[in-house]
């Protein structure tokens, strides 16, 4: 599923509801429509969802690292005038979301990650890039989930045409080892907001261990566990991330 995306000077994004702000922030071969089910659920009870797109692709190389999409998430957070967000990223951007928290903490008033990179050195991985057979594409999209039924061929088509685009190649190339560069472990203690953290049991790309890791480092962080499930579990259970976000949130006064 595509959403149409509002343009405001260098900002492309949809928001759709009224009430306090979760802002999306996809992974390196995420897509917005990864989060259709929080999408779909969450205006329904009273919160504005905020789909940025984020400018992995379209900047200058050097440029091309997590701290400058978290830049891009804090100018734009200012640049709509929202005030206490929530910031809600699957892997690379949970990453993002992480280190949002750390230099823009104005107006965040909690994060989710899901999956998240910014501890685990294998977590964002290049292995998508090295060998342009779709079969082989196909097999990665699908080890990514418990259910490999989830990589429909849609999403597989579409990490297919990234990694046949020598630029966007480049590019995914140098965000991954940026953000491998770039562990978190040290910055964590000092993140006193609500976190919570939703992983899939069987999540083979950001193990459990990495999920247990952020909750002993993050002072203030819930963790939650979704069985028969992989990396991306808003994608994989829909529902049942919903229902431990949203009791999540109204515990927390979020």
């Amino acid at each position: 599923m595509k959403y149409d995306l509002i343009t405001e000077g260098k900002f492309k994004y949809n928001e759709i509801g009224e009430g306090r702000p979760i802002i999306i922030l996809h992974g390196l071969m995420g897509q917005l429509s990864n989060f259709h089910g929080v999408i779909d659920f969450f205006p329904k009870k009273g919160y504005k969802v905020v789909l940025p797109q984020l400018p992995l692709y379209s900047l200058p190389l050097l440029k091309t690292k997590v701290s400058t999409f978290a830049k891009f998430i804090s100018e734009f957070i200012e640049h709509k005038q929202y005030k206490e967000v929530i910031l809600v990223g699957n892997s690379l951007g949970g990453h993002i979301a992480l280190l949002t928290q750390k230099l823009y903490p104005e107006n965040i008033a909690g994060l989710v990650i899901t999956g998240s990179s910014g501890l685990y050195e294998s977590a964002m991985g290049g292995s998508y890039v090295k060998r342009h057979s779709y079969e082989y594409v196909k097999q990665k999209s699908e080890n990514v989930f418990y259910d490999p039924k989830i990589a429909t061929k849609e999403l597989v088509d579409d990490i297919f045409e990234t990694v046949s685009d020598r630029s966007k190649v480049i590019r995914t190339l140098a965000i991954a080892k940026n953000a491998i560069r770039h562990n978190m472990s040290k910055d964590l203690p000092n993140m006193h907001l609500p976190v919570c953290i939703i992983w899939g049991k069987q999540d083979n790309v950001t193990p459990p261990e990495v999920a247990e890791d952020f909750h002993e480092l993050l002072p203030n962080s819930d963790l939650y566990w979704i069985d028969k499930c992989g990396h991306a579990a808003m994608m994989e259970h829909p529902d049942k991330f919903n229902e431990i976000l949203y009791k999540w949130l109204t515990e927390n006064n979020l």
